[in-house]
C-alpha cells in the first residue's frame, strides 16, 4: 500500500498538492487558474476528473484561485472548516450545496484506508489549517503558511515519512529587500511565514527514523532562492546532528513545475 504525491505548485503565485492511494485521489488547495491546474496535472500524468475532492487550507487567493472553477467543472466535493468557508464563499463563486463539506480543525476524516488529520497553524487567515495523511502505516505531513511551528504542531507532524515544509524566506534578503516595512513585519510575525533557519530548527524536532523526504515549500520569489534555502536548511540541520543524504533527502518545489510523482 503506497501513498503517492506531488507538490504541483508552491509559492506566492499559487499552491496546490496532489495525493493518491489505490482507491482515492485528492488535491489540497487549488491556487492557480483552472487551465493552469489542468496543465500541472497533465505533467504528472493525471487528470482532474479522477479526483475525489479538494481539501482547503485557508482562503488566501494563492490557495483558492481555481477552486470554484474546478468544483463546478468537475463536480468536486470541497472540504474546509466553517470559518474558512465563510471567508472564501464570496471569492470562489457559486458552489452547489451538495459539494460543500465541513472539515473541522483538529479532526480526522477517513476515506477507505486513508485517514486525513487536520491541524491548526498560525497565519493571518480566518482559521488556517493543514493536513497529515495516514495510509498503510505511512505518514505524510503538509505544512506551510505559518508564522512559527508550535510544540503542538510538532507533535502532530512528528516522524512523518515525508514532509512538505514551509521555508519561505531568508531573513537577510527580506530585511534588505524592496517590500514595504508593513509587509516585512507581517511576514516576520507569528502569523506570517517561517524562514529558512526557523524551518530547519523545527525540522530537527520532527525528523524521525522513517523520514526519507523533505520538500522545501512556499519559497518567496523575492526573498529566497532554491539554492539558498537548501544550503541554509542543510547547514542548520547539520549543526544539530542531522546530515542530509544519510537517511533523508531535501527536495525543491517550484511555482510552475510539479515535483515528480513519488510513493512512500
Amino acid at each position: 500500500m503506497s501513498l503517492q504525491f506531488s507538490v504541483l505548485a508552491s509559492g506566492s503565485t499559487g499552491n496546490s498538492f496532489y495525493l493518491e492511494t489505490e482507491d482515492h485521489a485528492f488535491l489540497v488547495d487549488a491556487g492557480l487558474s483552472g487551465k493552469a491546474m489542468e496543465g500541472l496535472m497533465s505533467q504528472i500524468g493525471k487528470k482532474l476528473d479522477q479526483l475525489d475532492g479538494i481539501f482547503v487550507t485557508h482562503e488566501h487567493s494563492d490557495h483558492i484561485k481555481g477552486l470554484g472553477v474546478l468544483a463546478r467543472k468537475y463536480k468536486l466535493p470541497i472540504y474546509a472548516n466553517e470559518k474558512t468557508w465563510k471567508a472564501m464563499e464570496n471569492m470562489i463563486g457559486t458552489v452547489h450545496s451538495d459539494q460543500k463539506f465541513i472539515f473541522p480543525m483538529e479532526a480526522v476524516k477517513s476515506f477507505g484506508s486513508l485517514d486525513i488529520e487536520s491541524f491548526g497553524v498560525s497565519h493571518d487567515a480566518a482559521e488556517p489549517m493543514f493536513y497529515v495523511f495516514h495510509y498503510g502505516g505511512r505518514k505524510l505531513a503538509l505544512m506551510t503558511d505559518t508564522g512559527y511551528v508550535s510544540d503542538r504542531m510538532k507533535g502532530i507532524i512528528r516522524s512523518a515519512n515525508a514532509f512538505v515544509f514551509e521555508s519561505n524566506h531568508d531573513v537577510g534578503m527580506l530585511q534588505m529587500g524592496r517590500y514595504p516595512w508593513n509587509i516585512k513585519r507581517r511576514i516576520l510575525s507569528d502569523v506570517g511565514h517561517v524562514s529558512n533557519e526557523d524551518a530547519a530548527l523545527a525540522m530537527t524536532d520532527v525528523i524521525g527514523d522513517q523520514t526519507s523526504r523533505i520538500y522545501l515549500a512556499h519559497l518567496s520569489q523575492d526573498n529566497n532562492m532554491k539554492d539558498l534555502a537548501r544550503m541554509s536548511v542543510k547547514q542548520t540541520l547539520a549543526s544539530k546532528g542531522f546530515v542530509t543524504g544519510e537517511t533523508f533527502e531535501l527536495y525543491d518545489t517550484d511555482p510552475k513545475i510539479p515535483t515528480p510523482l513519488v510513493a512512500i
